[in-house]
């Protein structure tokens, strides 16, 4: 009996020393943090959260809006200010927030069709419309879900390692939302959606943009969890002065801040340590200055060195935080799909390009999601992870179809071969097929041109294409380039127009992104004049005037990260013609093929510096008589007809020959984002059958250099070269604005 007797008393002890700890907890001085929105600004709370971590103050309850949720997520989910730091300083946020996607998560139609048009507007029933917002946000939504893959499982925010809440904004009622439950990656992705920059959020019934519209610094929400003292870290602006109210968005934005400024008066008294970093001279997108804003906060926090210790030394248990390593692979057992009615689930797994159940690095998870984000067919692309009974993990993919399928796309560039352009294009997609697109390009300027390509996207499978295209231009060249007609040996150059219209029907099918193969048939009319001489009883003499009926082949790699300034990747076209038939105005068509190639490969060298090397050379085989599709070099340019190809150093056409080889070396230098200097070396061999009498591996007999300058443009390069060549007596400058098209 005297046992028994123990064994309880021994039991309630230990229950009433647990009791005690328990009570002992809940008394412990809690600390409860609000930081506010202000878009960039917001980078000084992670030098704050740097300061209250060095001091060992234990924060019990986190709020946030805007960015302050995204800093504020990241901290109640278990990272450190000084890991957060490290987060920010490696990523590019402009690459973020712009959503721009790299060009291996693009198929060669999407990369030819990003690098064409400067300004894409929805045109759906011939009515021009404006976007909603400059980015779609998935960047950063693909950012965040990979920071937080630790917490994905935790749907109630108060179970993270430190209880988290942040507010959005309902753009259809016009009210704050709460959002302390969910996937953590959604709530702060629509807490910092800013109007105009970011798409507004779809969450259950409710669509919600940033949360600094309605409560941009949620002391009241963060009250209610009834904790000791509040910190609180605000980095918006104040009403501006009459001489910074110059503009009307300046007045906009001061009438919005209106209500907020206000609510700050009687927020800022709420708050026992209000700390107000010195954000003067940044803006909301002042991203670029983010090291010296989070200094700026660090700076803040020590201002408030004094309270924060006195905080610390009161509080019994203190912070216990481990280093959060991130996840860098997931495992996925199935993908399901929500939200797609046009695209089908082989479309969509075709573009996302993993197979499951497997394993899969995050990355090759995200390059996934930028290949279907590439396609243009979708507004936002959402995902979340569910757990299943065998540990395993399915994703549902929230997809949001693009409500627009039409679109009125405008581009202008300026060259010296085809002059001024300006281009015109209408794009619909869902013509016939739910994976279709009918695109037709209009050309306007100095030479009329247009270009239409119906594409038929299979993915894995052969993709069906068909294009037609219309180009003209006019250009003074040698008489020797263009007629072997010796009668009247004073005429040196003469005006040479030539005309092509080019009519293709081909099947391809995509390896990845960056490999094509494809074959199809092609029909030319190809016409070649100069009004310089007069034919008999003719106001110009015609030098071709053919119809010409193919068939060809092709294989393309392309691994660039940039078409116009690669640093790293590398680059092959192959192609293939062999001419069947012609209507043979010059009475001299006999069949014949034509082969060329090229072969690129970019590397960085130090310090922004890139070596570009590439070589390309082409043949001809039959027909010698038929010398009107031989290949042309000279001058500078993309995007060239038929075989011409670039040559610095000689003006455009200058030589040619049945058969050719060029090496070229570009030496560039990125001195600041978008800006390059750079240095190119080209040498070639061209003339009749040179493969044949071992001419194409003797010492160059054309050989050119060039100075340049390059900045990249939202609409395009712009170029300026010097060139010159020890043989040719007259330098030569080149200069083109815009995308080459």
């Amino acid at each position: 009996m005297s046992k028994w007797i123990y064994i309880c008393i021994l039991i309630l002890n230990i229950s009433f020393v647990s009791a005690q700890n328990v009570e002992k907890k809940k008394q412990d001085f809690t600390v409860g943090l609000v930081l506010s929105g202000g878009g960039a600004k917001g980078l000084a709370h992670i030098g704050t959260l740097k300061i209250i971590d060095s001091l060992g103050v234990r924060v019990d309850y986190i709020g946030g809006t805007s960015m302050g949720a995204i800093i504020g997520s990241l901290y109640a989910s278990g990272y450190s200010g000084k890991q957060i730091d490290s987060i920010f300083r490696k990523t590019d946020l402009d690459v973020l927030i712009q959503d721009e996607l790299p060009r291996s998560a693009k198929t060669f139609y999407e990369k030819e069709d990003a690098e064409r048009y400067a300004i894409t507007l929805p045109f759906d029933n011939f009515k021009v419309a404006f976007p909603s917002s400059i980015s779609k946000g998935q960047n950063v939504y693909n950012k965040l879900a990979q920071l937080l893959l630790h917490v994905k499982d935790v749907n109630d925010f108060n179970n993270l390692p430190i209880p988290f809440l942040c507010i959005a904004s309902d753009i259809e009622k016009g009210e704050q939302v709460v959002l302390d439950k969910g996937y953590l990656p959604d709530a702060i992705t629509a807490s910092g959606a800013f109007p105009s920059l970011f798409e507004p959020i779809e969450m259950g019934d409710r669509l919600l943009i940033d949360g600094g519209v309605t409560n941009n610094y949620p002391i009241d929400e963060i009250k209610a969890k009834n904790p000791d003292i509040i910190i609180g870290v605000d980095v918006q602006d104040g009403l501006a002065g009459r001489e910074k109210l110059k503009s009307a968005m300046g007045i906009l934005s001061q009438i919005n801040n209106f209500r907020t400024i206000n609510d700050m008066k009687q927020k800022s008294k709420q708050t026992d340590v209000y700390i107000r970093p010195n954000i003067k001279g940044f803006s909301v997108i002042s991203f670029d200055k983010g090291s010296e804003l989070i200094e700026r906060g660090e700076a803040a926090g020590r201002d408030n060195i004094k309270a924060l210790q006195e905080i610390a030394a009161k509080q019994t248990q203190k912070p216990n935080r481990k280093p959060i390593i991130p996840q860098d692979s997931i495992r996925i057992n199935y993908v399901h799909l929500r939200g797609n009615d046009k695209y089908t689930r082989s479309y969509v797994r075709g573009k996302l390009r993993f197979k499951t159940p497997d394993t899969i690095p995050f990355k090759k998870f995200t390059e996934g999601i930028s290949n279907l984000a590439a396609t243009g067919n979708f507004t936002g692309i959402r995902y979340k992870a569910w757990k299943n009974e065998d540990g395993t993990e399915d994703i549902i993919l929230n997809l949001r179809e693009r409500p627009s399928n039409t679109f009125l796309r405008l581009a202008a560039h300026y060259d010296d071969v085809y002059k001024t352009g300006g281009l015109i294009n209408v794009t619909k997609k869902n013509v016939l097929f739910n994976n279709d697109v009918a695109s037709l390009d209009f050309i306007i300027g100095d030479n009329i041109r247009y270009n239409f390509e119906y594409y038929i996207d299979k993915g894995y499978y052969w993709s069906i294409g068909l294009k037609s295209r219309f180009n003209t231009f006019e250009r003074g060249v040698d008489f020797d380039l263009v007629s072997d007609d010796e009668t009247n040996p004073d005429l040196n150059r003469i005006d040479v127009e030539v005309s092509d219209f080019t009519n293709q029907l081909y099947i391809q099918t995509v390896v990845r992104e960056e490999f094509v193969f494809g074959i199809g048939a092609e029909h030319k009319r190809l016409k070649i004049a100069s009004e310089t001489i007069s034919g008999e009883n003719e106001e110009e003499t015609i030098f071709e005037r053919s119809d010409f009926v193919s068939t060809f082949g092709f294989l393309k790699l392309d691994t660039y990260d940039n078409k116009y300034f690669p640093s790293k990747g590398v680059f092959f076209s192959g192609d293939f013609h062999w001419y069947l038939f012609s209507s043979d105005y010059n009475k001299n068509f006999d069949l014949f093929s034509l082969a060329k190639a090229k072969l690129g490969y970019a590397t960085p060298l130090i310090n922004n510096i890139s070596l570009n090397i590439s070589t390309e050379g082409g043949f001809k085989l039959g027909a010698p008589g038929t010398n009107s599709l031989d290949f042309v070099l000279g001058g500078f340019g993309n995007n060239y007809i038929n075989n011409y190809t670039p040559f610095l150093g000689y003006d455009f056409l200058s030589f040619a020959g049945d058969s050719f080889v060029k090496a070229s070396f570009v030496l560039d230098y990125n001195f600041y984002p978008k800006h390059h200097l750079n240095f190119s070396a080209n040498y070639a061999n061209a003339g009749e059958n040179i493969f044949d009498n071992g001419e194409w591996l003797s010492k160059p007999d054309f050989n050119g250099y060039a100075f340049g300058y390059g900045f990249e443009t939202f609409f395009g390069p712009l170029q300026v070269k010097y060139s010159w060549s020890p043989d040719v007596e007259k330098d030569q400058l080149y200069f083109s604005v815009g995308f080459w098209f």
